[in-house]
């Protein structure tokens, strides 16, 4: 399909990219595109608390954070009886299509930036083009706008065929602190699919290139360890003070030296180790925030259960307490073959796909996998598409933008696997 009418939309989202939970510009405008584009043939749109379990929102930042973003999107333009129902973090929506019998089919796209700075760099196309992040110290640096994008064009697709059954789109918030994905699997729209997909552009996949199905997520969990000493003079009594970043670095150090383990990947990183107040002072506050992955949930839980013994040990070794703090997770998840087929199929038959695998490993962790291992459970089928863009930096990186060629070929391939499925399915 064409997507110059499209291309706006993504560039517009990109130039307001807004992190976990504060995606409040974001979700009112998927709204507002998806009213104007497909109005009395879309049969229900939820947002706010109707679109997500709230209580099961993880990692979600304090008030004056979000009432700070929540502004800006007002002052951006954004709808105010949209953004009323978002308003305290309560982002993202769930639009569905019916069209008489057949299976509920989803397909789940994250919306969410990434709180770093873009490049100003004139060779960096959205600096060249005018549609550079206005939010300092926010990007889409991993693609999500061009994800809410193929979900927008994926709906208006799919209402126009002779699709069959019923179609939810899930535009879901905060993937990348891995917090969203939870509230929307244990929320109700999801209960009742039969078929989901998934998707993310890039993964150092060129254009052109279609991966069927993405396994290899490594369940992932964050920690947050806060230790708390005794405070003293460091030159006139040192004997005095119990030192809470001596037992943090101590922490840090030993959490690189857990062992591996025979049943597959582990991994262990200490992205934040920070506390301390004046370099005479013996410091009574540290704080770590960390995460453990693993190949499986099992060896993630390893990971966690060795991770929180290390912690607990330096604390105690230096004669300081500890507390644990409650962090986001998700589980790893495998693509179902039958899906995997079908994504291959369409993908190989899609104009502008010129290379079609049927399955790589992710490497990395996703919460996509909540909601997939949610409807593999109630006994339905999941699949991860990887939709090839050319990007030039890598993931996460100042750099990072997608050719927007790609977004058509997502919502072709997509659009048209949901409908072989409704089909073949039925």
């Amino acid at each position: 399909m064409s997507t110059d009418d499209l291309i706006s939309v993504r560039r517009d989202l990109h130039r307001r990219p807004e992190p976990a939970w504060r995606e409040f510009y974001t979700t009112a405008r998927i709204v507002e595109e998806l009213e104007a584009r497909l109005g009395d043939d879309l049969d229900e749109l939820h947002i706010g608390p109707d679109a997500i379990a709230g209580d099961h929102r993880m990692a979600v930042p304090g008030d004056a954070e979000l009432t700070a973003w929540y502004e800006q999107a007002r002052e951006a333009g954004a709808d105010e009886e949209i953004l009323e129902s978002l308003e305290g973090g309560y982002t993202g929506a769930v639009a569905v299509l019916e069209r008489g019998e057949g299976p509920t089919v989803g397909l789940r796209v994250d919306i969410d930036g990434l709180p770093r700075a873009e490049s100003e760099d004139p060779d960096h196309v959205p600096a060249a083009e005018g549609f550079r992040s206005e939010h300092e110290g926010a990007m889409h640096a991993c693609g999500h706008d061009a994800h809410a994008t193929i979900g927008i064009g994926v709906l208006e697709q799919v209402a126009e065929s002779d699709f069959s059954g019923t179609l939810k789109v899930f535009f879901q918030p905060a993937e990348e602190v891995v917090g969203g994905g939870k509230s929307m699997a244990k929320g109700e729209h999801i209960q009742d699919v039969d078929y989901l997909l998934a998707a993310h552009i890039g993964l150092d996949h060129p254009t052109g290139e279609v991966v069927a199905g993405i396994d290899g997520f490594l369940a992932v969990k964050h920690l947050e360890a806060e230790f708390t000493g005794e405070p003293a003079h460091a030159g006139g009594h040192p004997e005095q003070g119990r030192n809470a970043v001596q037992a943090m670095a101590t922490a840090v150090q030993n959490l690189y030296g857990i062992p591996r383990h025979n049943d597959g990947k582990t991994r262990v990183n200490a992205g934040i180790a920070e506390g301390g107040s004046a370099a005479n002072v013996i410091p009574e506050e540290a704080r770590i925030l960390a995460e453990v992955r693993g190949e499986t949930t099992e060896l993630m839980e390893y990971m966690d259960s060795k991770a929180r013994h290390v912690i607990r040990s330096a604390a105690d070794m230096h004669e300081c307490e500890v507390e644990f703090g409650t962090g986001a997770e998700a589980p790893s998840a495998t693509s179902d073959q039958e899906l995997v087929s079908i994504v291959a199929d369409v993908a190989g038959a899609t104009a502008g796909v010129e290379s079609v695998l049927e399955r790589d490993e992710l490497g990395g962790s996703e919460d996509a996998t909540f909601l997939m291992q949610t409807v593999q459970e109630n006994g339905g089928k999941a699949c991860y598409v990887g939709v090839g863009t050319d990007h030039p930096g890598g993931h996460h990186t100042a750099t990072f933008d997608v050719d927007e060629p790609s977004i058509g070929h997502g919502i072709d391939v997509l659009a048209g696997a949901i409908d072989r499925i409704s089909h073949e399915q039925s």
